[in-house]
């Protein structure tokens, strides 16, 4: 049993559970499928004024769906790799032994068919949307597929999830809910604006720069389990710079984007929001010790807050066009 359960009974036992669960569910990526589950629903809105607003249950099934979803996949990673966390992240509740293996498979397989359950309720695109990330996410951590072991395949489930799938199936999702589950097609001709695609684009590369980036600071534990990555083919700095200019051509790009091929967008409000965001990050990533860490883990972490950012600015750059 985990530390939790031969706790004595007390007050502070449920908090101390649900502090754990939350670090089971890893907050960043909770926050980061929030935004994207409300951001894409509000472009849809700014990208079709004549389309009414339904009511706010299905949209809230959407995200329900989405969380769960979320909690599944980073679970099972978390299952399959206890022994490699108990290395390079020991705080993680399974490793740290504040949930056991049991209670960690119960939360997994509820969250997947909860999942899936609320995926059917809600329609046939957020069905879609969950059932591919779900299968990606199993083909990535469950093992005997175990995509993660591979480079290429490890960073092609994170970035064709976050990337493609939650983009342009959010989004189909967002126009069904709008158009009050009519079938699209004499709606929007299953038509993805610019805007969705250069979104999606923006998320692809960052998200594959997140997806490189993640491995840097997990290079011992990856190396004694045999986990082949970027980081112990090249090494540190040499990921750490790729990653780096990946996500100023992300900036870069949606600046070129945002002026010129993008009119349902204000361009002077996405070219400053991106530049400042590309000299915030740039900063940043000058004083990182690529022998720390922390510090590796740490800009990690900011990397991860200035993907959400995305997702509040371009709906806003949306609005403001």
């Amino acid at each position: 049993m985990s530390q939790l359960s031969n706790s004595h009974p007390s007050k502070g036992f449920d908090t101390r559970w649900l502090y754990s669960f939350w670090k089971f569910s890893r907050p960043h990526t909770i926050i980061g499928t929030s935004l994207s589950v409300f951001g894409l629903y509000a472009i849809a809105m700014a990208l079709t004024p004549a389309a009414t607003s339904p009511s706010i249950l299905p949209l809230i099934t959407a995200w329900i769906a989405c969380l769960c979803g979320n909690i599944y996949i980073v679970g099972l990673n978390q299952l399959e790799d206890v022994e490699i966390d108990k290395i390079n992240k020991p705080h993680l509740p399974i490793a740290a032994g504040e949930i056991s293996r049991q209670q960690a498979r119960i939360i997994v397989n509820i969250t997947g068919i909860f999942a899936l359950l609320l995926a059917v309720l809600g329609g046939q695109w957020l069905l879609a949307t969950v059932g591919i990330s779900l299968l990606l996410g199993t083909g990535y951590s469950l093992p005997p597929i175990r995509l993660k072991r591979f480079p290429f395949w490890a960073a092609f489930c994170i970035y064709t999830v976050r990337g493609i799938i939650v983009n342009l199936g959010l989004f189909l999702h967002s126009l069904w809910l709008l158009n009050h589950g009519k079938d699209l097609r004499h709606f929007y001709q299953l038509s993805i604006p610019p805007e969705i695609w250069a979104l999606t684009l923006f998320i692809l590369a960052y998200t594959f720069a997140i997806a490189i980036f993640k491995d840097i600071p997990d290079i011992k534990g990856d190396r004694e389990y045999h986990i082949t990555t970027f980081t112990i083919h090249f090494g540190a700095k040499a990921v750490f710079n790729l990653a780096r200019w990946v996500l100023t051509g992300c900036y870069l790009g949606m600046v070129i984007l945002g002026w010129w091929f993008l009119p349902g967008v204000n361009p002077i409000f996405v070219a400053i929001a991106h530049i400042t965001a590309l000299i915030i990050l740039w900063g940043r990533s000058l004083s990182v010790d690529l022998e720390n860490q922390a510090a590796i883990a740490a800009y990690y972490q900011f990397i991860w807050k200035f993907f959400f950012l995305e997702y509040l600015v371009f709906p806003v750059a949306c609005f403001l066009a």
